[in-house]
């Protein structure tokens, strides 16, 4: 599956040269990586964002937001924000 380049572009510009970001492409699309953990990415069309499980129920309130659920079943803290959004404050 292809990912937008330009909403990672978009990231990439955000990040800047930040110490600690690392960059990697993983399950079809492209991950940002804090000191090692997963913080943000692109995955398809659609900004996946970790806000973190004590902000997840309000992230998910947004008219442009979706539970991520890569296994079928939802990952608490994570959610997908569709084209068109803005995405959560991290948590």
């Amino acid at each position: 599956m292809a990912y937008d380049k330009v909403l990672a572009d978009r990231i990439r510009r955000l990040l800047g040269a930040r110490r600690g970001i690392r960059e990697m492409e993983q399950f079809g699309g492209v991950g940002f990586l804090v000191k090692g953990n997963m913080a943000v990415g692109v995955i398809g069309s659609d900004l996946l964002v970790r806000v973190g499980p004590d902000s997840y129920e309000d992230a998910l309130e947004g008219p442009h937001t979706k539970a991520f659920a890569m296994t079928g079943r939802p990952m608490m803290g994570w959610v997908l924000v569709r084209p068109g959004g803005r995405s959560p404050r991290p948590g």
